[in-house]
């Protein structure tokens, strides 16, 4: 406990799955965590289990595809806590997917902006917070979709591995400028989550993968280890970036997926 005694965070998509997680988890060791999501009783749901645990928190209304939203929470995080220090950029969706050929521009262009362009402007307005702060660390969520392929996903992969290398740049940047923001991103393989089991839902309705107990079975044999991941698994290696105990690392990606890219 305390390992980030005295930080601030920011967390979005922190209404369910790997971000309430991480919102709790963060807190328990000492942050004060602003909580943003689109779902607005959720978000305000794990900012009140927060407070009730002794911890602190608050939550925003966010749409993270909104430079305008950007401004306004890490204004609110710095001037309700004083500063940021810590950005967790986890807001995204799984797209049902589709072959490129069938793949609609406007869906291609939906998932870029949720999943990339969210990231793009959270780092943007993470940098500019976290400098007058004299440093801090962003955590990007990217997946393993950012680091091998997979078919009838390009909007998905396509998105997550610009997370991937807009990380390594935002590194460099804050690095070179001599800002003391570290930015790395995380990979989770397939984590047992409302999104996952609404992606499951979605393929077993378009007939792809039998039925959802098929799915995951399915889901699940692609992981060495023998199961799906939990979300605290990932918010535990969002706690390591977020903490002073990462601090040679930056421009790095952190792996947290079974073994699903080990083959």
């Amino acid at each position: 406990m305390g390992r980030l005694d005295g930080k601030v965070a920011i967390v979005t998509g922190a209404a369910k799955g790997i971000g309430a997680a991480a919102s709790g988890l963060l807190a328990e060791e000492g942050a004060a965590v602003v909580c943003t999501d689109i779902d607005v009783p959720a978000g305000e749901a794990v900012a009140d289990a927060i407070q009730n645990n002794g911890g602190k928190a608050t939550f925003m209304a966010h749409n993270v595809t909104s430079e305008d939203a950007w401004e306004k929470v890490a204004a609110h995080a710095v001037d309700s806590f004083g500063q940021l220090d810590i950005l967790v950029n986890n807001a995204g969706i799984a797209p049902p997917g589709a072959p490129i050929e069938d793949l609609e521009l406007d869906a291609w262009r939906n998932t870029i902006a949720i999943d990339l362009d969210s990231v793009f402007l959270g780092c943007k307005h993470g940098i500019r917070a976290m400098k007058q702060s004299g440093g801090g660390s962003i955590i990007n969520i990217s997946s393993i979709m950012g680091i091998v392929g997979t078919s009838n996903a390009a909007d998905y992969n396509a998105a997550k591995g610009g997370v991937r290398l807009l990380t390594k740049v935002a590194a460099l940047e804050c690095a070179d400028a001599g800002y003391g923001i570290r930015v790395n991103s995380v990979h989770p393989g397939f984590i047992d989550t409302p999104l996952v089991r609404n992606v499951v839902e979605e393929g077993v309705i378009a007939g792809r993968m039998g039925s959802a107990n098929e799915a995951i079975e399915l889901l699940t044999m692609l992981h060495p280890i023998g199961r799906l991941g939990f979300p605290k698994e990932i918010a535990n290696a969002i706690l390591f970036l977020a903490s002073d105990e990462s601090s040679f690392m930056t421009g790095s990606e952190m792996v947290v997926d079974g073994g699903y890219t080990a083959r």
